[in-house]
């Protein structure tokens, strides 16, 4: 009954960030598989965060990402100033049908991984410390040079890869909007992480969950877990610009 409760609880009517993420734990369906169970992490203006939602459905798909979105809506989260999320196909689409004055930034951290994917291993080390500098700049025009000068010296090499990111460019410095205290915590969904690997650990001594009520009613006491743990607690940074946040709002 608590963990239905949460999943019908109003919500607050805004949040600055919200992080979406996709985990995967194993469940017994038909056979043993493994199941997605969608998360939704949110940082309000005045630095509180909690685990707004969360579902399971058998694979990562944007359906189920826009009923969860659909969901958040109409429990009462009415303004988002920023969603960050991997590259989902079709994430930006769902985003704009629901919150369409939000702003999106894709995890650079991912886009990293998909990069090193795909180049040589000889050249990884090299091209994941100049990746790296497109975070680490003092402003958005800084950052644009550093990510232009990378695609003019591996456009040779990898040209397919370099296409991929100029295609994806809009969403990679949205951050850099941002006042500069809070760009750590936003350039990726690195914040969902630790909440995802509480469940993988958590997870691991029970092999697999017989049933999807059981996996919903452990993760729903993990989130509940989580909210009461950071209940008033501030995220870092965001404390020194809370009025900065309040200000994206009406």
């Amino acid at each position: 009954p608590k963990v239905e409760a949460y999943h019908k609880r109003k919500l607050s009517d805004k949040f600055f960030c919200v992080y979406l993420d996709a985990t995967y734990v194993p469940l017994r369906r038909e056979t043993f598989e493994r199941e997605a169970v969608y998360i939704a992490i949110g940082i309000k203006p005045n630095g509180h965060k909690e685990v707004i939602d969360y579902c399971i459905a058998p694979n990562e798909n944007i359906e189920v990402w826009t009923e969860l979105l659909q969901s958040m809506k109409s429990r009462g989260l009415e303004q988002v100033e920023l969603f960050l999320s991997d590259g989902v196909v079709g994430m930006k689409t769902a985003l704009a049908k629901t919150y369409p004055q939000a702003h999106f930034q894709r995890c650079l951290v991912h886009v990293m991984r998909n990069i090193c994917a795909k180049v040589r291993v000889e050249d990884r080390e090299a091209i994941m410390s100049e990746f790296k500098q497109i975070h680490q700049q003092a402003n958005k025009a800084a950052a644009v040079d550093v990510l232009h000068a990378f695609y003019a010296k591996w456009d040779k090499s990898y040209n397919h890869v370099i296409r991929n990111l100029k295609d994806i460019e809009p969403d990679l410095l949205v951050f850099y909007n941002y006042p500069k205290q809070i760009r750590a915590s936003i350039y990726s969904t690195n914040m969902i992480k630790s909440f995802n690997n509480v469940i993988k650990r958590k997870a691991k001594p029970k092999a697999e969950f017989p049933t999807e009520q059981s996996l919903d009613t452990f993760i729903g006491i993990q989130a509940m877990s989580y909210n009461d743990r950071y209940f008033n607690r501030i995220h870092k940074g965001f404390g020194q610009v809370q009025d900065t946040l309040e200000s994206y709002f009406d």
